[in-house]
C-alpha cells in the first residue's frame, strides 16, 4: 500500500472504498478513562488538539474503556475540530439485543448519528453482531465494519473469520514487540482488501521495558529517529498491509511524537535488525 504525502500525515487507502484515512491515530484506552475537571482530562484537549493539527483523524475507543467514549464525545462537542474525526469504536457484548444497545449508547455518547467503523472487540459473539452490523451498514448507520483481537493466540481464529466474512477492517496487535501479525494475518488482509489498524504498537509497556539502558541503532538519527517509540511507530507502518496505527496516549507531546514518526522510513534490513534487538 503506498502513502499520499499532502501537508500533513501521510495517508493510506481504505481498500473496500478507496478513502484515504492518516496513518497514525489516537488509541484511548485508560488515557481517556478521566473525569471531567480533573488535571488529567484538562490535557486531553492538547493531545485531540495535536492529532487534528497534524492532520491525523483516527480515533480508537470501546465500551470497554469505562469512560473514554463519554470524554471522546465532550472534547469533540466542546471544540469541534475543522476536519471530520474519523471515529472508530467497538461492540462488547453478547446477544443481538443487548449488542444493539450497547452500539446504539457508543453513538449517544460519541455524539453521533453514524460511526465510521464499528468492530466487534476481540471477536466476543461476533456472527450475532456481524449479522446486525450488516444491517446497521446498510441503512447507514455505520460506514465500515470490523472485528479486533490484541492477542497473537487469537490469530488462528482472527484468520479463519477474515477467511470467510466480507469485512472492512481488521484490528490486530503489530509491534516490534509482538510481530507475529506479519506471518499470517497482514498478508491476508492484502489479499482481502482488508484495511489493517495496528493496535500496542509500543506492546503495551513491554517495548519500555526491554530498551530500558540500551542505545538506539547507530543508523536511528538518520533516518530520523530520536527515541525507540519512533522506530515502534515506523515499524508497524513499515508493513504495507497496515492502513494506520493506533498508539494511546493522554500526553501531548507524546501524540505530537507520534504523529512525526509517521514519515521515519525503514528499510527491510531495518526492520529485520530491529526485531531481532529486542527478541
Amino acid at each position: 500500500m503506498t502513502d499520499t504525502v499532502s501537508a500533513g500525515l501521510p495517508t493510506r487507502v481504505i481498500p473496500s472504498s478507496g478513502e484515504a484515512i492518516p496513518v497514525v491515530g489516537l488509541g484511548t484506552w485508560s488515557g481517556f478513562d478521566v473525569p471531567p475537571g480533573s488535571a488529567r482530562y484538562a490535557g486531553l484537549a492538547g493531545v485531540l488538539g495535536e492529532l487534528f493539527s497534524a492532520g491525523g483523524s483516527v480515533i480508537d475507543s470501546s465500551p470497554m474503556y469505562a469512560r473514554s467514549e463519554t470524554t471522546i464525545g465532550e472534547l469533540l462537542a466542546a471544540d469541534p475540530p475543522r476536519t471530520k474525526p474519523f471515529l472508530a469504536t467497538k461492540v462488547w457484548t453478547t446477544g443481538r439485543d443487548a449488542g444493539i444497545a450497547e452500539m446504539q449508547r457508543s453513538l449517544d455518547l460519541l455524539g453521533v448519528a453514524c460511526v465510521d467503523l464499528m468492530q466487534i472487540h476481540n471477536l466476543l459473539d461476533w456472527r450475532t453482531h456481524l449479522a446486525t452490523l450488516r444491517e446497521w451498514k446498510q441503512r447507514g448507520t455505520v460506514r465500515y465494519v470490523g472485528v479486533t483481537h490484541y492477542k497473537a493466540a487469537a490469530h488462528a481464529e482472527l484468520e479463519a473469520v477474515m477467511r470467510a466474512e466480507s469485512l472492512d477492517f481488521v484490528q490486530v496487535n503489530y509491534s516490534l514487540i509482538e510481530p507475529d501479525a506479519a506471518d499470517r494475518i497482514l498478508p491476508l488482509a492484502a489479499d482481502r482488501g482488508i484495511a489493517v489498524l495496528a493496535n500496542r504498537p509500543f506492546g503495551e509497556a513491554s517495548l519500555a521495558k526491554r530498551v530500558k539502558g540500551r542505545a538506539l541503532p547507530a543508523w536511528a538519527a538518520e533516518a530520523g529517529a530520536h527515541t525507540w517509540n519512533d522506530l515502534a511507530i515506523a515499524f508497524a507502518l513499515s508493513h504495507p498491509a497496515v492502513t494506520c496505527t493506533i498508539p494511546g496516549t493522554a500526553n501531548t507531546d507524546h501524540m505530537r511524537a507520534n504523529t512525526a514518526s509517521a514519515r521515519i522510513k525503514l528499510s527491510d534490513s531495518q526492520q529485520h535488525e530491529l526485531v531481532a534487538l529486542l527478541r
